[in-house]
């Protein structure tokens, strides 16, 4: 009786492992499905377009990339205090221009950046500052800022491009390469691994999502709240700003009209990477993929030849069909 009682608890003990094993597998699934979609399309575009893979298209597919994956990394952390960032395509244009009329005023070329990034910072920690301590919707003050931003862009040269000047150092930070690795390429994968190691491995990442997560809460239990949404805002505009500078580093030429929609493409990719909208949960992991992502597609669709309307219509439904998924995961943790 005691032998068949023991056998009885042990299967029921090994049912219950593998059940636990099988979520698991599932979570796993659920959770890694952008990365999943994102392999499983690399190899649908190796098929369909054999040049998909050739060196020089995977070159510069990360170089086309790595622009808007900059400006997403900002938008993440924006994102996970439950704010938007609409101003990030103005403040990157206008991080090119300025980087572009203080080189060709003859201001050193390190000063030029730092300045230029710097500006961008103080753009971002304005609006961010005025959602934060005013209590108004970070929509609204950054869509404020879109406008103003862009107006002061052009104002910077009555609409016109700007010439840099530039060395060939900075065309280099722009444009160049370490073998066939665009060197922005690089630049992107670091600020990730950065952005990643800050809202995993220290303090400062802990107050971003609970801020995100319940705001009152956080300010309840004493998190400074003001000061960690004004520097997530800084903190997208400085990159928004450095996105401008590697543009005209590899054009030469500061454009007033660039980046025009950007804020969409950023806002896409942090959706589309899984990052909850009203904050607190998210990364730039997913961000990072979901960029590649997008312009993998787009590569794809050009090197089929078909047209921009088309492009759109697909991307709109990745980005329904994302929102859907990251709904299941919310559900699945909420049942577990």
């Amino acid at each position: 009786m005691t032998a068949s009682a023991g056998s009885s608890v042990g299967t029921a003990a090994t049912a219950q492992e593998g059940a636990a094993r099988s979520r698991r597998g599932a979570d796993l699934i659920v959770k890694s499905n952008l990365l999943l979609v994102f392999l499983a399309l690399c190899v649908v575009a190796s098929l369909l377009a054999p040049q998909f893979l050739t060196g020089r298209n995977i070159a510069n597919l990360l170089q086309q990339s790595s622009l808007t994956g900059i400006v997403a990394i900002g938008m993440t952390m924006v994102v996970l205090t439950a704010g938007i960032d609409l101003s990030v395509g103005s403040v990157a244009a206008f991080g090119g221009m300025s980087v572009a009329l203080l080189m060709a005023a003859g201001v050193p070329l390190v000063w030029a950046i730092v300045l230029s990034i710097a500006a961008g910072a103080v753009f971002g920690a304005f609006l961010g500052g005025l959602s934060a301590y005013l209590s108004l919707p970070s929509f609204m003050t950054t869509l404020a800022g879109l406008t103003a931003v862009r107006g002061l862009t052009y104002l910077l040269t009555d609409g016109k491009p700007a010439e840099s000047g530039g060395s060939e150092a900075f065309q280099l930070l722009g444009g160049g390469f370490v073998g066939y690795v665009p060197i922005v390429g690089i630049i992107f994968v670091v600020i990730t691994i950065l952005a990643a190691v800050v809202l995993r491995g220290t303090t400062f990442g802990e107050y971003v999502y609970a801020v995100g997560s319940n705001k009152e809460a956080a300010r309840l239990s004493g998190l400074p709240v003001r000061g960690v949404i004004t520097t997530v805002f800084a903190v997208s505009g400085a990159l928004a700003a450095l996105a401008g500078v590697l543009l005209t580093s590899r054009l030469t030429v500061g454009q007033p009209t660039a980046f025009d929609g950007m804020e969409l493409d950023a806002i896409a990719a942090v959706v589309l990477g899984g990052t909850n909208l009203f904050g607190g949960r998210g990364g730039v992991f997913g961000t990072f993929v979901a960029v590649l992502l997008l312009s993998v597609l787009r590569n794809l669709c050009n090197l089929l030849g078909l047209g921009s309307f088309f492009q759109m219509v697909v991307t709109g439904l990745i980005l329904l069909v994302a929102l859907v998924l990251n709904l299941l995961i919310e559900r699945r943790g909420a049942r577990a």
